[in-house]
């Protein structure tokens, strides 16, 4: 049994054990921040709230940083293994990702607070997020090709897990041009922006169909896996989402160079593509829904893979609300707040369990590190 938090043998075990599925905290917990002020009551209530946890959030992440470089310059021998690891190897894109949230946050409620610095801060968080999304999403493929042991039946939607980030960072440059002036150098983080989404969403949706083979074939996963089929939401919302907060801008950024047409063209496709996008959103959700539900009824064991329930949910339900707002349905509006009312209270329950996970010490496991240890233990 894990030692609780506070009778670690030595501070440094923390460290020692510290792993990157830690940086889903920030992903859930920043998607949950951007979405809290969508609710039309207690608007200055929420917006208050909603900063606080954005707040807590990056401190959050800069806490994970700070831990996870520790752990690259104190054990490096040790951290290295991770690109050997089929699973852990995986979370390396969480990093991006909950980067994005902080990024995201900065030109929401940072405005108020740091006022144009805010931007400045995000723009330059933005060059990091891709510059990072890209690089995970080619090196930790690329190693599962070369060096890891990967099989059908074993599969899950974490595989999805290092190639979302290029599309999360996508979404976040569409967010960024609304605060930028029209120019080259807007039009440069448009197309990049594009070419991010296309690096992440078609590699994902190729995954998805793989995944698809292995549930007919090798049925569910089993029930400490099962909550990874919500991962699925995440390529699939997030590309919506992507595509909408890009189309919105295009008109506006391609005009300075002329293409005015060409960026309204964008905008209406973007438009008719989220739908269809969506709505095999909501297709997944109904399966990661019963799926949940079929290995419940046995009792579903907590680890963090549990804030799988949080993000791919949030970037789903900030895709619907975008869409009814940008096409003034209060219908998909109101959907999308259904969605975020769920979001809410499945937050709610995964930050207890992870709180108290961490206070008895039973999420602080790395298992790069006991794959290590029990190599050197044989040879």
């Amino acid at each position: 049994m894990k030692k609780p938090f506070y009778q670690l043998e030595q501070p440094k075990d923390v460290i020692r054990q510290f792993t990157p599925n830690w940086f889903t905290v920030t992903m859930g917990t920043g998607v949950v921040a951007l979405i809290l002020p969508e609710f039309p009551f207690a608007q200055a209530f929420l917006w208050q709230l909603a900063t606080l946890l954005w707040q807590f959030n990056t401190l959050l992440f800069t806490t994970f940083i700070i831990l996870y470089i520790l752990r690259w310059l104190i054990y490096p021998q040790e951290a290295k293994q991770i690109f050997s690891h089929p699973s852990m190897a995986l979370f390396l894109g969480a990093i991006p990702m909950g980067l994005a949230t902080v990024i995201n946050g900065f030109l929401k409620y940072g405005l108020v607070i740091y006022g144009d610095l805010a931007i400045h801060i995000a723009h330059v968080l933005w060059f990091v997020d891709a510059i990072l999304a890209v690089g995970i999403g080619i090196v930790v493929p690329f190693c599962m090709f070369s060096k890891q042991d990967h099989q059908l039946h074993s599969m899950t939607a974490m595989w999805l897990l290092p190639i979302v980030a290029c599309e999360v960072a996508a979404a976040s440059g569409g967010l960024l041009l609304a605060h930028l002036d029209a120019g080259q150098h807007a039009v440069g983080i448009l197309f990049a922006s594009y070419m991010l989404w296309g690096m992440s969403v078609l590699p994902a949706f190729a995954v998805l169909t793989i995944l698809m083979l292995r549930l007919a074939l090798h049925q569910l996963p089993s029930k400490e896996l099962a909550i990874t089929g919500w991962l699925a939401l995440g390529p699939i919302g997030t590309g919506a989402l992507a595509l909408l907060i890009l189309g919105a801008q295009a008109p506006h950024v391609l005009a300075g160079i002329q293409l005015e047409g060409l960026g309204q063209l964008f905008q209406n496709a973007s438009i008719l593509a989220s739908f269809i996008l969506l709505g095999f959103g909501v297709w997944w959700f109904a399966i990661a829904v019963l799926t949940t539900l079929k290995h419940a009824v046995t009792g579903l064991p907590f680890n963090l893979g549990w804030w799988g329930l949080t993000f791919p949910l949030g970037v789903f339900t900030l895709a619907v609300l975008n869409l009814g707002h940008q096409i003034h349905i209060n219908f998909i509006v109101d959907v999308g707040l259904a969605f975020a009312a769920i979001l809410m209270m499945l937050w709610v329950m995964v930050m207890t369990k992870t709180l108290k996970g961490m206070y008895q010490g039973h999420l602080f496991f790395s298992p790069c590190l006991k794959t290590l240890l029990e190599r050197e233990q044989q040879s």
